[in-house]
């Protein structure tokens, strides 16, 4: 059995750009050590991409959070350049919404595969604990796993929810 680590959404727009905030990149270091960490191992590495186009305004998304962000093609959608190379020759899941059904469906698809899937990155009450949920509904024999300090918000009262929303799905917090 082997591990799969789940980096989520680390692009420009949430770190320092049109949704970015305070402390947002004090997570990135961590991240990369992480993924050097599993690719060492043999482990596989995937990540996704929120991703946007030009009709964003129109969409539900769009009209209850007003920010274009993550427009496909533009920088706020690249990923941060330190994870940039890491992540080069991983699969990439882009996805409309919080949640990626292809990242759980391949997740689904590959569940004996793993006995451990780290879910890290950005935000930590929106778009990681959406796949983290997916990955638990994909793999649930597999142990999914959140480290705090890989992973923050923009609000820190639903940060600190969100860990004890994990919890309560048998989710394994660091």
């Amino acid at each position: 059995m082997g591990r799969l680590l789940v980096v989520v959404d680390m692009q420009n727009d949430f770190v320092d750009g049109a949704l970015g905030f305070e402390g947002a990149d004090k997570i990135i270091e961590g991240i990369a050590s992480k993924i050097a960490d599993y690719k060492q191992s043999g482990d596989e590495v995937v990540y996704t991409l929120d991703t946007h186009h030009e009709n964003y305004s129109e969409t539900q998304e769009g009209r209850n959070l007003p920010v274009p962000h993550c427009i496909k093609g533009s920088e706020g959608h690249a990923l941060v350049p330190a994870l940039k190379d890491l992540l080069a020759d991983c699969k990439c899941f882009e996805k409309p919404t919080f949640g990626s059904l292809d990242l759980g469906n391949y997740i689904n698809e590959n569940a004996s595969k793993y006995d451990v899937i780290e879910v890290c990155g950005l935000v930590s009450n929106i778009c990681v604990i959406s796949n983290a949920v997916m990955a638990k509904a994909a793999a649930p024999e597999a142990q999914i796993i959140v480290d705090r300090a890989l992973t923050d918000s923009f609000d820190k009262k639903l940060n600190d929810e969100t860990f004890d929303i994990l919890k309560g799905i048998q989710v394994t917090v660091l």
